[in-house]
């Protein structure tokens, strides 16, 4: 890309941006920097859902480079590209729609990179000016200001940026794929774990007293183990996603006819091969496709004993009860929006909201574990 595109492109994420950055301004939010990281977390949610939207349209090599389109900062400017391409292969991952839902989703995801800028920009800002005033690290400088998680973040999102551009360069490699949508998720509950910190800083959580205490022990394994078990299901899903499997099993509980059917795990599981291919350079047999379906499937199974017992247990804690009703209803969401996928053929409203659900666990599952370690804690701790 020239000198000039780059600079449209630029802009265009310096305008996403502004609409959440102007409501940040003029709320009233006595915490403005709070309400910025919130809102971050919200636009982070939407991108993972159009992520996903953007996946299951096929549209991932809808501008088949990066960071533009075809050299050019947007679509209508790459118009002649785009239509030659589409007129070569009608049906294939380069049409004018497809190419907008890619660069809208990469233009949703370069603004929120401005957002994470912002907020790394602030918090030096405000650490330098503490410095400067003898009190660098009072408590309510080290939960709003203090610079080192927003400058993670930001080194974080350049990351996940880079696994995008691969997404496109490696042409939907699997391994890229799934690694840009774990990011993506992850990125998600990073950003959720600095909102709760600093919704303690605003209003710190009551201490637990009584059985309560005893049992948050408990609850901040169960959560933590929960969290593992839900990042092995959302790699496990994203390579069903990013290997096309999704319609692997045609039917439930069973597939293919059978409890265990033909599965190859050799090459299903074999990680840095191109999409639908073998390591070998040869298709990818139908056997592996199941082999990755039905892992998924099956491990649905310890999502939902490890994580609906964390609900059940989290039930009865005063700080945790509403988080642990919101764990338990979007479980049950999963559950049956998984199967739904199956018995409707992968419809892609059904799919989208699969995805989106999987987004909301990681969140709620995320102040669960957050909650659960700092209930009993001081204030700033």
């Amino acid at each position: 890309m020239d000198h000039n595109s780059l600079a449209h492109m630029a802009i265009t994420a310096l305008l996403v941006a502004a609409l959440p950055l102007s409501i940040v301004w003029i709320s009233r939010d006595t915490n403005k920097y709070r309400k910025l990281v919130w809102i971050s977390v919200f636009l982070t949610f939407d991108l993972i859902v159009f992520g996903a939207f953007t996946r299951l349209t096929d549209s991932g090599l809808g501008c088949p480079d990066w960071p533009g389109c075809y050299g050019e900062a947007n679509p209508f400017i790459a118009h002649e590209q785009i239509r030659a391409a589409e007129s070569l292969l009608p049906t294939g991952p380069v049409t004018m729609v497809k190419a907008w839902i890619e660069m809208i989703h990469r233009y949703l995801a370069m603004g929120i990179g401005v957002l994470i800028v912002a907020m790394m920009g602030v918090a030096w800002w405000r650490w330098a000016g503490r410095r400067g005033s003898g009190a660098p690290f009072a408590p309510a400088a080290r939960g709003v200001a203090a610079p080192g998680f927003s400058t993670f973040l930001f080194f974080f999102v350049c990351l996940q940026g880079a696994f995008g551009a691969w997404t496109v360069t490696q042409k939907l490699q699997p391994i890229f794929v799934t690694g840009h949508l774990v990011l993506g998720m992850s990125l998600l509950a990073l950003l959720a774990w600095f909102g709760g910190r600093l919704d303690q800083l605003h209003a710190p959580l009551p201490r637990a007293a009584g059985s309560e205490s005893a049992r948050l022990g408990r609850i901040r394994l169960l959560a933590a183990l929960s969290g593992l078990v839900l990042l092995v299901q959302l790699a496990l899903g994203a390579w069903v996603s990013s290997n096309y499997a999704t319609l692997a099993c045609m039917e439930f509980p069973q597939c293919g006819g059978a409890w265990v059917p033909e599965m190859d795990f050799e090459h299903g599981f074999h990680l840095w091969r191109d999409l639908g291919k073998t390591a070998a350079g040869h298709y990818l047999p139908f056997s592996a496709l199941t082999a990755i379906h039905w892992v998924h499937r099956n491990f649905a199974a310890v999502v939902l004993l490890v994580l609906g017992l964390t609900a059940w247990q989290a039930w009865r804690v005063g700080g945790l009860a509403s988080h642990a009703r919101w764990l338990a209803a979007l479980l049950a969401l999963q559950a049956l929006s998984g199967v739904a996928t199956i018995y409707f053929n992968f419809p892609l409203a059904i799919a989208v909201v699969h995805n989106a659900g999987a987004a909301a666990l990681v969140l709620v599952l995320t102040m669960i574990n957050y909650r659960a370690k700092y209930l009993a804690a001081p204030a700033y701790q």
